[in-house]
Formats: C-alpha cells, structure tokens, sequence
C-alpha cells in the first residue's frame, strides 16, 4: 500500500467540513514542513478519512426542500440559486410578503450550501430570530434543534447536525471573538440589511474582508429596494462590477386610509381637542370591531403605552357585550419567550395585538385584518 503524500491529503479538504479543513490543512502543513515520518503521516491520512466522512454524514442528512407557491420568492428560487453559485455576494432586495426571510435559507441549501457548514441567517431583533426559525422548521417538517435551530441572548438551540441557524446580528459579530474566519458558516445571509444598525454596519464590512481570505465563503444581503445598489457597489469588485441585485415583489393586500376625528366632531373646524393615543386605539377597536371579523395590530412606541393601552381596553370590553371574547395580546422585545408567542400561536377567539416596532420586519402575525 502506498504512504500517503502531502498532495493526495491535501486533495481532499475541499471534501470536509470548513472547519476540519482548516485544522487538517494546518496539521498537513506542519508535516511537510518538518519532514514527518510515515507513522505521523499515517495518522494524518486517519484524520483526513474521519473529516471525509464527517462530511458525507451531513450530506445524507440533507434536508427535503419546498417553496410555498404562493411566495414571489419562490419563483424566482432557481434564479437566486444560480446567481449564488456564481457570486460570493448576492444582493436580493424585496418587500414586506416576498417571503424572502423564511426561503432564502431553503434556496441556499437548493444551491448546495451548507454541504461544509452552517447556513448562517441573521435577523435585526430576537423575537424574529426566534420565531423565523420556528417558521422555517414547521416547514421543513423538522424540530427546532434539528435541521433548524436559532441563537439569541441566553438561548443556543442549535444542534450539532443543524443546516440553518438563525441568530441576532450581534449574535454573529460576538462569534467573530472566538472564530474569526467563521469556519463553523459555509454562507451568511444578513436579512433587513437596510435597517442599518451599529450591528448590522460593522458586520458589512466585516464580511466584505472576510469574503477576500475565504473565497469559499457566499454571502447573501437582503434589502429594502432604495438601499440594493448601495450594498451592491460596496461588495463589488469595483464600480463597474457590482454585487448582483435581484429583485422579487412583495404580496400586496388592498389598504383602505382612514382618519380618526380626534376629541369631538370631524366636521367643526373649531376641534382642537386631542385624543391620547391610547384613548383613540380603544375606540378604533370599538369601531373596527363591529365591522367584522379579524384580529387587530396596534403599533405603540414603548411598554408603557402598551400596558396603558392594554387596561384602557379591558376596562372598556367589561362595558361591551362582545368584550368576553376578546384576547389582549402584548408584543415587545424584554416579553418572554412564551408570551411572545402566543401572538403567533393559533387564536381562540378575536385578538388584538399591541405591539412595538419589532412586528414591523420578519414577522407575520397571523389573523390580522
């Protein structure tokens, strides 16, 4: 049998993990340097066999894949997926109801990443790291901790055999610390790049470095329409060659614009009563609730307003005939867990939710009309 060489080993690492491919190649480097003997070498070849197959192993584990057809993103999927074999960087900008959040991480293992190592997806907001893994794992038809899991602030519920792992973009920036190739990622998608947080600024440029030492590395960046060719002239080679952009439409639902009189008569040009928020979101709903069925959503700017809200709208269903049936539902980033989620767990009855702005990207509440 003939000893392993330098060559045949090093052949192999493009067939192991990111990971392993980094510590075996360091290892395979060190024995050429030193002249090994055929023991070490021997020994080496073990290792390179083990990583080869730690890599087969996650092969077999692939995921089954499906897009929601009713998702503008999914018809797009094969055309992202050609463009991010073919690009380290791809810009995909769309609007609110693409359902880019929730597939792009599909149509990347579709495009044969995370073969080597973790589909990396950031999101702005805990709330929506955790509740878009729960998404993509219900339809995936898999667990959280399996083929999905998430890291926020004191949760880890990622897996070790774990294609996707949706985290907080500070999440990802705090990685860098201990890791600062990101070996554990074969790609990265940064959702809701156009927010523009200290975060989501320092990890940009961040990849756009680590991108030039890691050309195995893909990176994807979604965006709002006015900020993709921004993002694409910053991860181009130059300004003539930007990062390709593709475009995909939102689902759009008619809106009907109203205005609420506030404190008395619409039609006196006199009225110059104001109407507390609060006061006002309790006789919208009133208004809205005798219309029809459908849950509510309510923006408000803090926790207080919310709780004032809330026992302004109590107090004002006990007065109510319907107000039995009613759910009043909080939405914040310091709720728990699992009272954040049961604005996204099926409804017993009409609802209405008071939420801050962490409902405003990467989330669906369901039942809202």
């Amino acid at each position: 049998m003939p000893m392993p060489d330098y060559a045949a080993l090093a052949a192999r690492l493009p067939d192991m993990l990111v990971a392993d491919a980094r510590r075996v190649g360091a290892r395979l480097e060190d024995a050429r340097r030193r002249r090994a003997g055929p023991e070490a070498w021997q020994r080496l070849a073990d290792e390179v066999a083990r990583a080869v197959e730690r890599r087969d192993a996650r092969l077999a584990s692939r995921p089954a894949i499906a897009y929601p057809p009713e998702l503008p993103v999914a018809q797009r999927a094969d055309e992202i997926a050609a463009a991010i074999r073919a690009h380290p960087v791809v810009i995909v900008c769309g609007e609110t109801g693409s359902g880019k959040t929730t597939q792009l991480p599909k149509i990347c293992i579709a495009a044969g990443r995370g073969e080597r190592g973790l589909i990396g997806h950031t999101q702005p907001r805990r709330i929506a790291a955790r509740n878009v893994a729960a998404r993509i794992a219900q339809e995936m038809r898999t667990s959280i901790g399996d083929a999905v899991g998430y890291k926020v602030r004191f949760a880890d519920k990622t897996g070790p055999g774990a294609w996707l792992k949706i985290m907080t973009d500070g999440i990802l920036l705090a990685e860098t610390r201990g890791d600062r190739d990101l070996t554990a990622y074969d790609t990265i998608i940064v959702d809701e790049a156009h927010e523009r947080s200290l975060n989501i600024d320092f990890l940009l440029g961040y990849l756009k470095q680590l991108i030039a030492r890691r050309p195995d590395l893909k990176v994807v960046i979604t965006s709002a329409t006015l900020d993709a060719d921004r993002f694409a002239r910053h991860f181009g080679a130059d300004d003539a060659h930007p990062a390709p952009v593709i475009e995909v439409s939102g689902r759009l639902y008619p809106v009907e614009v109203r205005y609420r009189a506030a404190g008395g008569d619409p039609d006196d040009e006199e009225m110059d009563d104001e109407e507390d928020v609060e006061e006002a979101i309790v006789d919208a709903t009133g208004d809205l609730w005798r219309e029809g069925p459908g849950d509510i959503l309510a923006f408000l700017p803090g926790e207080r307003e919310i709780r004032e809200t809330a026992d302004l709208l109590r107090a004002d269903f006990k007065r109510r005939p319907w107000g039995a049936g009613a759910e009043i539902l909080p939405l914040y980033a310091r709720l728990s867990p699992e009272d954040q989620q049961r604005v996204f767990a099926p409804s017993r009855g009409r609802r209405i939710v008071l939420a801050t702005n962490v409902a405003e990207t990467s989330l669906t509440v369901p039942g809202i009309r």
